[in-house]
């Protein structure tokens, strides 16, 4: 192509693609963040038409970075789904002095500290947005995702460009595979002037700047992301090819020197009395900082620690978010309604005169149960303090105001049938809740079962929303989860019905198809067993590997149903044979209450009909653990006593990395105790049962083999 007179070749190109990569990005930023122009509109406009001209000229030299791809791309079918290499885990939270303490004492406890040993931590704001993680490679930007489920989340890609907060390029000493995360929000000002303009065009308000910056993150056109007003800061990172620095702190000044936004209330301190001193700072501050903030998040300063430490199922042992008490206001009750969730649940709901909580407007809240209710002695009528719980969920505290007209109203009779089905309602001993006993034929439990089935978490169908499901189970096409895998044979009744063309219901057809053989866990988790979330889903699966041995699992519970002992009573026979439930199942985590939901679950016909009838058209994935080569990898250990150069909660996160299961208690089944100062009652039973005894410097000179 000619430029300037003259035509340009492919090295030329190459440089000039780089160098207008880099004065559009410089100038764009100054113009949509710093409100500092230092070009005029078509100066700047003329180098956006070269670079769109040289990419048309040579399209195999598009950047990864490039301009073209920050703005007016075009409008994708939809968002792809991105694995992450390491999981973006939530934070523990924390609501009181006593339990960021508490926090302080299990990172001594599980890394063997002494009492008085110095720990240092940063502190920072905990901004209320959208979580996001940038993929770098080779110091370009390659994907920007969600957080998700945390394992999987949104490809944003395409949004995440038009912020010019983020950086498309990473300077030289940045490493070959660098993973940043951070929080995508918008300020208070700039939330007001985008309602404005959407009050002003007709278009959709937002309830606060946390929903404003999450969908405009997440718009189909990036070009109507790159509209909004919004901002990204950074505050942590996944997968790194090299390591960043020896503390949080130096890493995230690291990032800062790469050009990512850093909370500017980043600071390191020493021991919890520190945060706690920048946490009441930070809630002095709070109205005037011009962004939500829900509370402080603390993190072990040393990485090495961090590591050591490592991660529960959804939390990282070495940080904690430090919450803000709730705010309150008082407002009307205007009604009690019931909503019955997917399980059976009867929640009392509050139907509030709109009220503004925190800047944001409530007009329903929590009652919890009819205990609450009762113990609250709330009526319809009354004036009520109204509080949001951690900021998120609205809650009704009590009735307040003049006693002599709440004494004249009605008290509340909570319901004792279904009020979608007409069901008897019942309340289990030792229950806070009443439930439906209608299970599927509850119209309000059908559609909330199949809904959570069908959900991201579980067997995720995309295109099968709340909408599409209400209409398939009006039409009778969906009764049972078994029958969205039927849905191929009323394909053609539902093309051209509203909403649905020839290419709508070729997707959702395909994505139904591409489900047929969803994970072990998300099968389970969706079947919507009680108190059966997603951990527990998962490590089921781990633990059983495939759907016959789970079965069998289940069934051998139903079928353990032994006779009172002479003399026993009904609360020690319950708790009994509940405890043979747990050791039935035998999975770590998986106590009493979860093999009883297992068991009541599986005894009942028409739930086994349920299942029988899914795996008719669904083949849950089998489940392989990779298990590590060590000398301890496929047994089954237990610690006791007191260990020198560990605590016992990190000996057992070693030992599991190690491919061993970690139990609580000495068994036929244990192979291995290690023993450490003070050993009691498990070495003597472990001595018994000839289970081999490993002393303290045994175990370490595992650990050193690894």
């Amino acid at each position: 192509m000619d430029r300037g007179g003259g035509r340009i070749d492919e090295a030329s190109a190459v440089a000039r693609l780089a160098e207008l990569a880099a004065l559009i990005g410089r100038h764009s930023k100054l113009y949509y963040q710093n409100d500092a122009p230092e070009i005029s509109d078509s100066a700047f406009d003329a180098m956006v038409e070269e670079n769109k001209a040289l990419e048309a000229a040579f399209p195999h030299l598009v950047r990864a970075d490039s301009p073209s791809r920050r703005v007016g791309a075009a409008a994708a079918a939809g968002f792809g789904k991105v694995r992450h290499a390491r999981p973006m885990l939530s934070l523990d939270n924390g609501f009181s002095d006593d339990e960021a303490l508490e926090f302080e004492a299990r990172v001594r406890r599980f890394l063997g500290l002494s009492v008085d040993a110095a720990i240092g931590f940063t502190a920072e704001a905990k901004i209320d947005g959208l979580s996001l993680s940038l993929r770098y490679e080779n110091r370009l930007l390659v994907t920007a995702a969600t957080r998700g489920d945390g394992a999987e989340g949104e490809d944003v890609t395409a949004n995440a460009r038009t912020l010019s907060d983020i950086p498309q390029r990473l300077p030289d000493d940045a490493p070959d595979i660098a993973e940043i995360r951070g929080e995508v929000y918008m300020g208070w000002a700039a939330f007001e002037a985008l309602n404005a303009a959407q009050a002003a065009g007709g278009g959709k308000m937002f309830a606060n700047p946390r929903n404003a910056a999450a969908g405009s993150l997440r718009q189909i056109d990036p070009g109507i992301t790159a509209s909004r007003p919004l901002a990204f800061y950074a505050h942590g990172w996944g997968e790194m090819s090299a390591t960043l620095a020896e503390t949080q702190f130096d890493a995230m000044a690291r990032l800062k020197a790469w050009g990512f936004p850093v909370s500017d209330t980043l600071k390191r301190v020493q021991g919890m009395a520190g945060v706690l001193a920048e946490y009441r700072r930070l809630q002095e501050a709070r109205p005037t900082l011009g962004y939500d903030i829900d509370g402080l998040v603390s993190k072990v300063d040393i990485l090495v620690w961090q590591e050591r430490l490592g991660q529960v199922a959804r939390h990282p042992r070495w940080a904690l978010a430090h919450k803000f008490p709730a705010e309150r206001a008082h407002t009307e009750l205007l009604a009690i309604d019931i909503q019955v969730g997917r399980t059976g649940a009867l929640t009392p709901v509050a139907r509030l005169k709109p009220i503004t909580v925190g800047g944001v407007v409530v007009t329903n809240a929590t009652l919890h149960n009819e205990d609450e209710i009762r113990r609250k002695d709330v009526r319809v009528g009354d004036m009520v303090e109204v509080q949001r719980a951690g900021d998120v969920i609205p809650q009704v505290l009590g009735w307040v105001g003049d006693a002599e007209a709440h004494a004249g109203r009605a008290e509340y009779v909570f319901p004792d049938h279904c009020p979608d089905c007409g069901s008897a309602a019942v309340r289990e001993e030792g229950e806070a809740v009443r439930r439906c006993t209608g299970g599927l034929i509850c119209p309000a439990q059908r559609f909330e079962r199949l809904r959570h089935f069908v959900s991201r978490r579980a067997i995720d169908i995309d295109g099968l929303g709340g909408k599409s499901l209400e209409e398939f189970i009006m039409l009778g096409w969906i009764e049972t989860p078994a029958d969205i895998f039927r849905l191929g044979r009323h394909a053609q009744d539902l093309t051209g019905r509203e909403g649905w063309k020839e290419k709508s219901v070729a997707n959702l057809m395909a994505s139904i198809e591409d489900r047929r053989n969803v994970g072990l866990d998300r099968f389970l988790f969706g079947l919507g067993i009680r108190h059966v979330g997603e951990v527990t889903a998962r490590d089921l699966a781990r633990a059983y590997g495939s759907m016959a041995a789970v079965q069998a699992m289940l069934d051998a519970l139903v079928a353990h149903d032994p006779e009172p002992a002479l003399g026993e009573t009904p609360e020690k026979y319950a708790k009994r044979i509940a405890a043979d439930r747990a050791a039935l199942v035998n999975v770590a985590g998986v106590g009493p209450e979860v093999a009883t939901a297992l068991r009541d679950f599986w005894a009942e016909p028409h739930n086994r009909d349920l299942v029988a009838a899914l795996l008719e058209d669904v083949t849950p994935a089998e489940v392989h653990v990779e298990v590590r080569d060590s000398a301890v990898a496929g047994k089954t250990m237990v610690f006791t006593g007191t260990l020198d150069a560990m605590g016992r909660d990190e000996a057992k996160a070693r030992a599991e990395a190690l491919g061993a299961k970690v139990s609580g208690s000495v068994s036929a089944k244990t192979d291995i105790l290690v023993a450490g100062r003070d050993a009691g009652s498990k070495r003597s039973k472990a001595e018994a049962l000839g289970v081999r005894v490993m002393s303290e410097e045994e175990w370490l000179a595992v650990l050193a083999q690894k």
